[in-house]
């Protein structure tokens, strides 16, 4: 029996993004982050004991100039020569854009694959053989698992490969490749890298990307860390998640309906808090909360952003005892008045709705109504426009106008009696 670790997507010293256009983000813990969680992956390694780590490339996050952190890198690396515990690993696409990486000398118990071809390497003192290639390019678009050769017999047949497989969204299509043909090279086991959401892709042979080993952002969220691998006398293969991560990113989705005022808003919160909180541990945490639905106290809420920005940022300090960030708040709501009957209205009522058509009808109604509105646009306080997500020339801003000022605008104009 023997144990292995496998490990992929380090980025050390990865900026987590974004993070200075925040008050109150604890900037020093983020930044350290990918270190953190990468001295954890060491100490995983030798307090278990295990044969050997396997790092399925980007240990890098691009073209990094400051070599402080190649030679932070060796020496983690070095406690585990220390220990003597092999490191195997391949180039991803992050590496191959570094320069460190080319200039850097690792200690003797760290192999880099090949780049130029695929090789196998057989660990010593067991019946193993681990086959893989790195990437030579930032952008590889070319399958390298058919080059890869079949499995070693007699021996337990490990494939690295950096790869997109079918593909991932929010991922570039790299080194693609099929299930059928990973499984058809006779290998006990792939171990995958580049995809940063830990995902099995099959049972038998286990084929699995273990995620990576820190989230930097709201779209990386959730336990983030390897798998611990072990594997007995007889083959067989038990792949346990272990987290690695020192911060943790979760989207918090509150759901307005049937809400009365802003504070039934802020006692869902509470609830998907202290859930959260609950599931997590002591894991400091940064936190994206999401108020949707249709309530009848959008107008309570989106008349004063500021004010309930502020009780929701407050509520989730006072929740967490100082162990959550609050990332962004995001209100989505609309009123529960659907203005369907009045689609035919005349007089004031009708023209508003005539308008909101004509903008909404094509490009050209959102072209000028942007041109229209890029002088407010520029004066709209900067916790608005991150609310708002301005970009792509304000297309979502527009969005924003046309699916939840329309509503308002027909609520107040009924309140106020004017119809036809």
């Amino acid at each position: 029996m023997f144990k292995f670790i496998h490990a992929a997507d380090i980025h050390l010293d990865s900026p987590l993004h974004r993070l200075g256009a925040y008050e109150g983000v604890p900037v020093e813990a983020f930044r350290r982050a990918t270190r953190r969680a990468f001295e954890n992956l060491i100490q995983l390694a030798i307090s278990k004991k295990v044969s050997f780590v396997l790092i399925a490339g980007d240990l890098w996050d691009g073209d990094w100039k400051d070599y402080n952190t190649g030679l932070y890198l060796v020496s983690c690396l070095k406690q585990l020569n220390t220990a003597d515990i092999p490191v195997y690993m391949i180039a991803g696409n992050h590496d191959a854009a570094s320069r460190i990486s080319k200039t850097l000398r690792f200690p003797e118990n760290v192999k880099m694959f090949s780049v130029d071809a695929p090789e196998t390497i057989t660990v010593e003192g067991l019946d193993v053989a681990l086959h893989g290639q790195g990437f030579a390019s930032p952008a590889m678009k070319k399958d390298l698992s058919k080059k890869y050769p079949e499995a070693v017999t007699g021996h337990y047949n490990i494939g690295m490969l950096h790869t997109c497989a079918t593909g991932r969204e929010g991922h570039e299509s790299y080194a693609p490749c099929s299930i059928e043909a990973l499984k058809s090279k006779g290998y006990d086991y792939w171990a995958l890298g580049h995809v940063h959401t830990r995902e099995i892709l099959s049972e038998d042979p286990l084929i699995l990307f273990p995620g990576n080993i820190q989230g930097r952002h709201i779209r990386e969220t959730g336990p983030k860390g390897c798998m611990l691998v072990t594997v007995d006398d007889t083959g067989g293969t038990t792949p346990v998640f272990k987290s690695l991560d020192v911060v943790r990113w979760e989207s918090v989705h509150v759901d307005a309906r049937n809400c009365d005022s802003g504070y039934d808003i802020l006692d869902r919160l509470s609830e998907e808090i202290e859930r959260i909180l609950e599931a997590n541990g002591t894991i400091p945490m940064a936190l994206r909360i999401h108020v949707h639905g249709e309530t009848p106290v959008q107008s309570e809420i989106l008349s004063d952003t500021e004010r309930w920005l502020n009780e929701t940022r407050a509520l989730a300090i006072d929740a967490g005892s100082g162990q959550l960030w609050v990332e962004k708040v995001k209100f989505d709501l609309s009123p529960p008045l659907s203005d369907q009957p009045f689609q035919r209205a005349e007089g004031a009522l009708g023209e508003l709705l005539k308008l909101f058509d004509e903008l909404q009808a094509g490009p050209q109604g959102k072209l000028q109504l942007f041109d229209e509105l890029q002088d407010l646009q520029r004066k709209l306080p900067h916790e608005l426009k991150m609310e708002l997500e301005l970009k792509n020339g304000g297309e979502e801003w527009l969005k924003y106008l046309m699916t939840r000022v329309r509503p308002m605008l027909v609520r107040r104009l009924l309140n106020k009696g004017i119809s036809s």
